[in-house]
């Protein structure tokens, strides 16, 4: 009897399971990616890599070629997915920490090129989610791109549901004075936190916004 009440309780649980979602293990994963901005190597997260390594997390920083998105978003997002499944495989899980234009990449990539369902939790800093002004200033297809009513950031928002349950944080200055407006990087999807570093880069060296962010990966996630 109490066997078949396990079946029929393990049954019961499976059914109430969210389609296409990933039930992911309790303990958290130990692998980031982290996904640098527009004219950037990486070099960016070298403090934040030092502060997160420390704690035994694996860091990846995959090089978004070429860093100007010339070939456009799409392609950074391509070579993104390249980047993570040869280092980290086809199969392994990870969590994804985007700078700038970098959260706009992995947003493609997961909600595009099929990375969702590997991913655990999506932090972006000071991303340009509604697009910035400052991307009018340069001429390349990802910069266009990124300005405010591209056709690019509206596919996002149509597909923004293939993240499914995955947890979201999006963190802000309104001090930032390459997204503009800075409130572009509050996202609806997302957990909105407002930090007033005093320029956009040094949101990346923020003692506070590293502290949550490793909290939150810490942390054990309950399927």
């Amino acid at each position: 009897m109490k066997a078949r009440l396990a079946t029929l309780l393990l049954t019961l649980s499976a059914a109430v399971s969210p389609a296409g979602t990933k039930n992911m293990p309790s303990t958290p994963t130990r692998h980031i990616v982290l996904v640098h901005g527009f004219l950037e190597t990486g070099n960016a997260f070298g403090f934040m890599k030092r502060r997160l390594e420390k704690q035994g997390f694996t860091c990846i920083v995959p090089k978004l070629r070429p860093s100007d998105g010339r070939g456009g978003l799409e392609r950074l997002a391509q070579g993104l997915k390249r980047d993570i499944d040869s280092a980290l495989g086809p199969d392994q899980d990870f969590s994804i920490v985007a700078f700038s234009m970098g959260g706009l990449v992995s947003r493609h990539y997961l909600q595009e090129l099929g990375g969702a369902p590997r991913c655990r939790q999506l932090f972006t800093i000071s991303s340009p989610h509604h697009g910035t002004r400052a991307a009018c200033l340069y001429p390349s297809r990802g910069a266009s791109q990124m300005r405010p009513g591209s056709e690019f950031l509206a596919a996002l928002d149509r597909s923004q549901h293939r993240l499914g349950n995955m947890p979201v944080v999006s963190y802000r200055t309104p001090l930032d004075l390459i997204i503009l407006p800075a409130t572009s990087s509050v996202w609806d999807r997302a957990e909105n936190i407002e930090h007033p570093a005093l320029l956009h880069p040094l949101m990346l060296t923020s003692g506070t916004v590293i502290r949550d962010i490793s909290r939150r990966l810490s942390a054990t996630r309950e399927d």
